[in-house]
């Protein structure tokens, strides 16, 4: 019998948690699954308030904070996350509600944090690295296949995020990149990735500095498809309600879109924990830092992929170009031939 998915359990590489803030210091949030997992990379936003997204990895350390919708350098925070834990994390005790500003446990504050735990196995690698100024630099990762997904910040001064995806283009998408801070359309610049796809063993880089910059450092967060877990795309709008459909082979757990053929479209975040639902309404913005979207026809979250709508122009509009990465909350059917249900 044919190899239907290499990860029965997502849970055991990816987990969404919903809580509310409570304002005291070492609070211990729990996973909600049945299996437990060590997260590597937390991305924390605040679903009520105008608030920043908060992003931290277990490789810079956990109060490292940056915002994916800034541009801002790297910022120690000793009241925003204390530990990455056995099975969930640990929050500190910041109370600000500031928009241009951190925070992950205001008292009576909604949260949501999509966590992943670093893995070949579920095709997720962190890299940091200082930068060299040369021209064709290039960074190891350890995923052992080739990226299709990749993110890049640096880290000790302001600048933009840079994304590499494999569908932003159809013959060499090594020559694009989005902003993940921005609505910016697909932007061809050869000091970016170099125009150089990257290989199951590096990435190459250009000399801008937002990659690659002499003595500065920097993160990457690289990602590849794996059968029944993750999803890196492409489809193509078509501005009807009864909107264009993806298979993805699993049930989608969290998926996260861009227009890319024109400026103007926020990325949308959609996940299941916020929306039980199929028709999937609640979502994030990345690149802003806005509370939660809960209003439209949007798309419904299916037992194999997703399927659009409605007619927003920067997720169906008729001929537009949409990216997608999508992780599992069941595989479509797992290693044993069993098929997961519709919600």
């Amino acid at each position: 019998m044919a190899a239907f998915t290499t990860i029965d359990n997502p849970e055991l590489y990816f987990q969404v948690k919903i809580y509310t803030g409570d304002g005291n210091d070492n609070r211990a949030i729990t996973f909600d699954g049945d299996e437990d997992m060590q997260p590597n990379w937390l991305w924390f936003k605040n679903r009520g308030a105008a608030a920043w997204h908060n992003i931290y990895d277990s490789v810079r350390g956990a109060n490292k904070a940056l915002a994916s919708n800034a541009t801002n350098a790297e910022e120690s925070r000793s009241d925003t996350l204390d530990s990455f834990d056995s099975n969930g994390f640990t929050v500190g005790n910041d109370t600000s509600q500031d928009p241009d500003g951190y925070n992950t446990n205001a008292s009576s504050n909604t949260y949501v944090c999509w966590a992943w735990k670093e893995s070949a196995t579920a095709g997720f690698d962190i890299i940091a690295y200082t930068g060299n100024g040369t021209s064709g630099r290039t960074v190891s990762h350890n995923l052992s296949a080739v990226p299709e997904f990749i993110i890049i910040k640096p880290r000790d001064q302001g600048d933009n995020w840079r994304v590499y995806h494999k569908g932003i283009d159809s013959s060499a998408p090594e020559d694009y990149h989005l902003q993940l801070q921005d609505t910016g359309a697909r932007s061809d610049n050869a000091t970016m990735f170099n125009d150089t796809a990257p290989t199951s063993t590096i990435i190459s880089l250009g000399t801008s500095g937002s990659v690659n910059e002499s003595a500065h450092t920097y993160v990457s967060y690289a990602w590849s498809e794996v059968q029944g877990f993750s999803k890196f795309g492409v489809y193509t709008g078509n501005g009807n309600a009864d909107g264009t459909f993806v298979f993805c082979g699993f049930r989608p757990k969290m998926i996260l879109f861009k227009r890319t053929d024109r400026s103007g479209d926020n990325w949308q975040l959609f996940d299941t924990e916020r929306a039980p639902h199929n028709e999937a309404l609640n979502r994030s913005q990345p690149s802003e830092n806005t509370a939660d979207y809960a209003s439209g026809n949007w798309i419904d979250i299916l037992s194999n992929g997703f399927k659009q709508r409605g007619t927003p122009a920067g997720m169906n509009g008729s001929g537009a170009t949409v990216v997608y990465m999508a992780w599992a909350e069941a595989p479509f059917v797992n290693s044993n031939g069993v098929p997961c249900n519709a919600r």
